[in-house]
């Protein structure tokens, strides 16, 4: 390391790190991935300090020059990343004194690490919510239009893992349109918070240059500037958020593929997961494992790891900055890959599943219509709690007996209810799917309501 690269990373001291220090503190390993954000911050900032004439406009087109020059050799792999750099922003500016000289020192003027570091990671964080936003909407799509090409498909709905009613598959897919629908609405809302530009806080007092703050939030598209800036340089509250939101989004993707896992096995065989999206085994060559679905289950895990991390890290730090932020990142990172990923591989895996309808429909016994003949006691004049007792007992004596209800003679319907006749043989699965016309309920009329209002938002998404 020359003397003038050396003075401007160790400042006062006198001693390079120690070799294990070096690697311990280096965040480059990781942090390269800011590069774009990086740059582009610095070029704002340094087009404001012109604008300002705190540098000169021949200062800024020669460091707007050479910051043009780093990221064509980054992106074409040139660049050397050096480990004693320690980071990305360093990294930069280093190579930038060896393309423009002592003029390069001047883009660090009215700015500090702790707030270029900021800066760069709101950056980030607010093109990685946009991406989630895009393939959230992905994802509903893909179960907008498996909902509307089974849209007369019946199958079991269950509680406990039960059989407890009939309902039409597009009604289930439709239940993970509403979460996923959530999910974009967190995210939505976590980017109002991520677009507040940090940049102009300096170390954590604010700065003594007359800078102009707005000017570079216009241009990097934040909507507002930080109020307080020991607020600003140790605030990670929007990463907390993104990483609570990818959480719940996960956790959503795994009731997603848990479903998916049981409705592929054999015993139930209600859906077939397309062979693009499975494995096989190394030993049992009948095998076809859903291991995309599988590996998003247990990915939920890993993001909720990555977020009580975040949390234990910021849970004692004091104002203002703290080199424990540094940890911010890795974890973070791996939650927007693992997220983004899963969201891609998922909705790819339920855009081409194939449904056996016949299969759903054939394993739902009559029990499942045990509530519409309690309902249909409740219409002669009983009260449900009666009903419902009548036909528990019912449905006991015909477990016992070996036999289905709609199997039952009238006469033995009358040994617990005289209110019983011939229009009981008349309940079936569709007279109970159609009878559910409650708002949001599995009834056609209310699942082709629902299917128009996803389809709607599906368009005007694609319309911005």
């Amino acid at each position: 390391m020359n003397e003038k690269k050396e003075a401007r990373l160790r400042g006062r001291f006198n001693k390079e790190l120690e070799g294990a220090v070096q690697r311990y503190v280096a965040s480059v390993p990781y942090d390269w991935r800011l590069y774009r954000v990086d740059i582009e911050g610095s070029l704002a900032h340094a087009r404001m300090l012109a604008r300002q004439k705190i540098i000169s406009q021949q200062d800024f087109r020669e460091i707007s020059r050479g910051l043009r020059t780093i990221l064509k050799e980054i992106e074409s792999g040139k660049f050397v990343f050096k480990l004693e750099l320690e980071d990305i922003h360093m990294n930069i500016e280093g190579r930038l004194f060896e393309l423009i000289g002592e003029t390069a020192g001047k883009l660090h003027t009215a700015r500090s690490r702790n707030d270029q570091v900021a800066l760069d990671i709101r950056l980030y964080a607010r093109e990685a919510t946009c991406k989630t936003i895009d393939a959230l909407h992905r994802m509903n799509s893909r179960l907008v239009k498996v909902a509307s090409d089974n849209i007369n498909a019946i199958m079991p709905g269950y509680t406990h893992l039960q059989q407890a009613q009939p309902v039409l598959f597009a009604h289930h897919m439709l239940a993970y349109f509403e979460m996923f629908s959530r999910d974009e609405e967190r995210f939505r809302d976590c980017l109002q918070r991520i677009n507040v530009l940090p940049l102009g806080s300096g170390a954590l007092a604010g700065l003594p240059y007359p800078i102009d703050r707005e000017f570079v939030a216009k241009k990097l598209g934040f909507h507002e500037v930080s109020k307080n800036s020991m607020d600003a340089v140790s605030d990670r509250d929007f990463i907390i958020e993104f990483e609570a939101g990818a959480a719940m989004a996960m956790m959503h993707l795994s009731r997603l593929s848990e479903e998916m896992v049981i409705w592929s096995t054999e015993e139930f065989r209600f859906i077939e997961i397309d062979d693009a999206y499975a494995t096989s085994s190394s030993i049992m060559p009948q095998k076809k494992n859903p291991d995309v679905a599988e590996l998003a289950r247990g990915k939920a895990g890993r993001v909720y790891g990555h977020l009580v991390g975040i949390l234990t890290v910021m849970k004692g730090l004091p104002l203002a900055y703290n080199r424990d932020l540094q940890e911010d990142k890795e974890g973070f990172f791996d939650c927007v890959d693992t997220l983004l990923g899963s969201l891609e591989v998922m909705s790819g895996m339920v855009g081409s599943i194939k449904l056996n309808s016949d299969r759903t429909r054939s394993v739902m016994r009559s029990y499942i219509l045990a509530t519409d003949i309690a309902d249909y006691l409740v219409g002669k004049g009983l009260s449900f709690r009666e009903a419902h007792g009548i036909v528990s007992r019912l449905v006991t004596y015909a477990t016992e007996a070996g036999k289905e209800l709609h199997e039952l003679a009238l006469g033995e319907f009358k040994k617990f209810s005289g209110l019983f006749d011939r229009t009981v043989y008349d309940i079936d699965l569709e007279k109970s799917i159609a009878a559910r016309t409650s708002y949001g309920g599995t009834a056609m009329s209310q699942v082709s309501q629902s299917l128009e209002r996803a389809k709607e938002i599906i368009r005007s998404y694609a319309a911005k």
